[in-house]
């Protein structure tokens, strides 16, 4: 039975689709928003495979499930017809998110479907994918593509695949796992504001780069005190080509101080900085990230990996081929570079440094280094960098 309008589903289980054919024993509704608002808190709602052109809000504890149908296993949310529209806001300002999540009592889980972004008609701040809001959950084998305002790349600070953040609660808790994020305008996948908690584990996160339009970030924690742990991510081309800014595959930007935030065994590659600990608020924010084996290569403008707070450990990393150097302890946030654990990691080509130490910076421990000019400097002033974008050294050189 497919159901036009709304009601209260008994089952604690329904399905969305026009094919009867697909879950024939279960309820059917005509769009997913539909389903969401006629069952009760604790619900299933199995989505079959077919384009569904709709901004789906959830406010209660649900799971959202894509089904296979016969030969076919893709469900896409799309926008409407008519475009996006505003349907929150945050710190930032307004926000159209194509899947919302909203003030939550009890997780949410999203699976096996795909939200895309294409002709969404959009040219505000701020498009997302999916945006958990003052609410947790976990978003697992999902794919999200295309959130790029208006579908042109813009220098505005739009467009983010998947995002948690807080606004008016102390704690938002997101896992995103297994998943694929693509072609987005500003950032792959975030975390920000303080109590904002994102665990990303076994993700896929392509950029655009090289670019000249925005500066992207592949996975983010930003602002105020967001936490997390990135593991065991694939993340590349996240290039800005200009040298305004930087991009950044994995950006820590004002995240938790000494929150045990982990930074392990991800692949990172082909950006101007694979992965950057960065602080506007010395001694407030930032400090005492883990930061261990991870596989770098071909950090395109800069460095491997960009320290530019205090007391972190970076350990166990295999990096290959930057264009500055391997290890940057960076005291451009104003007393930053200091204090931290630098052992054990491996640099192969760097264009100068193995370890780039500003001075007032230290480094502590052995590590290895093959073909590099300089082991451990203070200056790349020795160096015959390759051609490219004057390094910005005073802070901020990220845009989260």
């Amino acid at each position: 039975m497919l159901l036009g309008l709304s009601g209260q589903a008994f089952s604690s289980t329904v399905a969305v689709g026009t094919d009867p054919a697909c879950q024939p024993s279960l309820v059917h509704f005509a769009s997913i928003q539909l389903a969401v608002n006629s069952i009760p808190a604790g619900s299933t709602i199995k989505i079959c495979p077919g384009n569904y052109p709709e901004q789906v809000v959830i406010n209660k504890k649900l799971t959202l499930l894509g089904i296979p149908n016969a030969t076919q296993d893709a469900v896409v949310i799309l926008p409407p017809v008519g475009g996006v529209l505003v349907n929150t806001t945050d710190l930032r300002g307004p926000v159209a998110a194509q899947v919302l999540v909203q003030n939550t009592v009890g997780p949410v889980l999203i699976s096996n479907l795909t939200v895309d972004g294409k002709g969404n008609q959009y040219s505000g701040d701020d498009l997302r994918g999916i945006c958990y809001q003052d609410a947790s959950g976990i978003v697992n084998h999902v794919a999200v593509r295309n959130e790029i305002p208006n579908d042109i790349p813009t220098g505005d600070q739009s467009g983010q695949g998947i995002l948690v953040e807080t606004t008016n609660s102390a704690s938002a808790n997101l896992t995103v796992e297994n998943s694929s994020v693509h072609n987005y305008n500003k950032n792959g996948i975030v975390a920000r504001y303080a109590g904002a908690n994102l665990i990303a584990t076994g993700n896929y996160v392509q950029g655009s780069g090289p670019i000249d339009v925005i500066a992207q970030n592949g996975i983010e924690l930003a602002f105020s005190g967001a936490t997390g742990s990135i593991k065991n991510n694939t993340v590349i081309d996240n290039f800005y080509t200009p040298n305004t800014s930087s991009s950044s595959d994995i950006l820590l930007y004002d995240a938790k101080e000494n929150g045990s935030i982990v930074v392990s065994g991800n692949t990172l590659g082909n950006s101007n900085v694979a992965i950057s600990l960065f602080t506007s608020t010395t001694g407030t924010y930032g400090d005492g990230v883990s930061v261990t084996s991870n596989k770098i290569f071909g950090t395109s403008t800069f460095d491997g990996i960009d320290v530019c707070t205090n007391g972190n450990i970076i350990t166990g990393n295999t990096i290959f081929n930057s264009s500055e150097s391997g290890i940057h302890l960076d005291a451009s946030c104003t007393g930053t570079g200091t204090g931290n654990n630098i052992s054990g990691n491996t640099i192969l080509e760097s264009a100068c440094a193995g370890i780039l130490a500003d001075p007032g910076t230290s480094t502590v421990g052995a590590n290895i280094f093959y073909t590099v000019p300089f082991p451990v400097t203070s200056s790349t002033s020795s160096c015959s960098l390759p051609s490219s974008p004057a390094r910005a050294k005073t802070a901020p050189k990220f845009k989260p």
